[in-house]
């Protein structure tokens, strides 16, 4: 057993097949998230391993990605599952505040994950938490919380979105945890058809909604 460090991030070479695997995804999400062009060789040079081992595990590199496209869309769903609040505008601002949290060091490969090619791939696993945004959607339609003027399932779109920009310039210009944590509220709430200000005030007012640590 070796344990190296890639970028900050520890991942332990290990022997058995099970683990060789496991390897192979953390070496992945590392090198993929700095560099989407990362070669097989890299990947199974990051785990230790030789790129013919590597064929054991995945036929080629497209399912290499898909197995940590789908593990990652599975984890997020699984993470904001018990994400609720009787307000729905809190809730829809909680939902996107918890999801840059849980992939504001992977925004390369959440971006990848939902606007590229293996978008079709992950949609089944995102769709817990797709529905949960367009529930809370719905409510707050209903409420009066959220604009009306677009439909709930559009809208709920233009709220992935806006969550999918904030990861975008986070790759072009660096956002600290507690600047992403609050652009990406402000964003979601500004679609939801709150303005700046009220935006703002909400956030600093709500305690669910102030800066959690980073798991």
């Amino acid at each position: 057993m070796q344990v190296i460090t890639i970028d900050g991030v520890t991942i332990t070479q290990r022997r058995d097949a099970v683990q060789n695997r496991a390897a192979l995804i953390d070496a992945a999400r590392v090198l993929l998230n700095r560099d989407p062009e990362s070669s097989l060789e890299a990947i199974a040079a990051a785990a230790g391993l030789s790129r013919r081992s590597v064929y054991g595990h995945f036929a080629n590199r497209d399912e290499l990605l898909r197995e940590i496209t789908a593990l990652g869309a599975s984890r997020l769903a699984a993470a904001l599952e018990d994400t609720h609040d009787d307000d729905p505008v809190i809730e829809s601002a909680l939902i996107a505040a918890r999801l840059w949290r849980e992939v504001d060091s992977i925004q390369v490969m959440a971006v990848i994950a939902v606007r590229g090619p293996l978008a079709a791939n992950i949609a089944e696993h995102l769709r817990p938490l797709r529905d949960k945004v367009l529930r809370a959607i719905e409510r707050g339609q209903r409420d009066g919380g959220v604009r009306t003027d677009i439909d709930a399932a559009r809208l709920a779109r233009l709220v992935e979105d806006a969550l999918l920009s904030v990861f975008d310039e986070s790759t072009r210009e660096p956002l600290s945890h507690a600047e992403g944590h609050r652009l990406v509220m402000l964003s979601v709430l500004g679609v939801l058809g709150l303005d700046w200000r009220e935006a703002g005030a909400l956030i600093d007012s709500v305690s669910v909604l102030a800066l959690e640590e980073k798991r």
